[in-house]
């Protein structure tokens, strides 16, 4: 795949191990890998923007995607396939230019569309059969930084983004 103008990203099952940790006051609590953010900062020394989409409606993810600063956050999204081509009307490109990474049956749709499409290793079968990669990391450990790695790669950019921030 060419160098993607958009990376969409799911959050529970990819940035997250898909367990959800509850307080006794019924507060929910998402672990994330630190792993990941570098993704997103290797993706933006190429003007490459990241955007979340994810079904749960949840300000963690929020606080997440501020920390990291990406623009793009949106929860509670039942329709992915949709909401991106919202964007890539807003964007000024096309699903193809768009290389994704998603772990369940509400991502299957989306995943089938872009340019480049991949699932953490952790993901049923089922899905894993749809999607152009298969990272060797869980989600929750690594998944998306190993997918931005492997995009960078196939571009011949890898070398040059770890010189950056090394």
């Amino acid at each position: 795949m060419a160098l993607p103008k958009l990376v969409i990203t799911d959050i529970d099952g990819v940035w997250t191990d898909g367990g959800m940790y509850y307080t006794a006051e019924g507060d929910v609590m998402k672990r994330f890998s630190v792993k990941d953010g570098w993704g997103v900062l290797f993706l933006r020394q190429f003007d490459i923007p990241v955007a979340i989409m994810t079904g749960e409606q949840t300000q963690i993810v929020q606080k997440r995607a501020d920390k990291l600063k990406i623009k793009h956050c949106y929860l509670g999204v039942n329709d992915k396939l949709s909401k991106a081509r919202e964007l890539c009307v807003e964007l000024g490109i096309t699903l193809k230019d768009i290389a994704f990474i998603g772990d369940d049956i509400n991502d299957i749709h989306l995943l089938r569309k872009v340019g480049f499409s991949c699932s953490p290793s952790n993901t049923p079968d089922y899905i894993k059969k749809e999607v152009d990669y298969v990272t060797v990391a869980h989600g929750g450990f690594g998944a998306f930084r190993e997918f931005v790695e492997k995009i960078l790669q196939n571009n011949g950019l890898l070398d040059d983004a770890l010189k950056r921030v090394m």
